[in-house]
């Protein structure tokens, strides 16, 4: 599910028999639920709208969705593998390991 950007996932409580959902593109924690899926998409759009005007109300700024940039620390003979290859393809670096990741990605979904 996704709303203004925040992206969530759902499951299924047998015990309670009902949807619950949290938002998984943020560190801030935002949670909702449902007995039918009207209701959680109801549930969730109002979590996330509550959660931004919380957020206005505190003069904090809201944790966005993810940048899309990150650090990643590998060992040096990785790193030096990971350029060759790219290089060897005509790409950047950059570009070699955002479809490398991809491709991983793609592969288990």
């Amino acid at each position: 599910m996704n709303y203004k950007g925040y992206e969530a996932i759902v499951e299924y409580d047998h015990v309670d028999k009902l949807f619950v959902g949290r938002v998984i593109n943020t560190r801030d924690v935002i949670a909702f639920d449902g007995l039918s899926v009207d209701e959680l998409e109801a549930s969730f759009f109002a979590a996330v709208d509550e959660y931004l005007d919380d957020c206005d109300r505190l003069g904090k700024d809201p944790d966005k969705p993810f940048s899309g940039r990150f650090n990643l620390r590998i060992p040096p003979d990785l790193h030096r593998q990971v350029v060759v290859c790219a290089e060897k393809e005509g790409v950047s670096l950059n570009a070699f390991v955002e479809k490398t990741l991809a491709q991983s990605v793609s592969e288990r979904s």
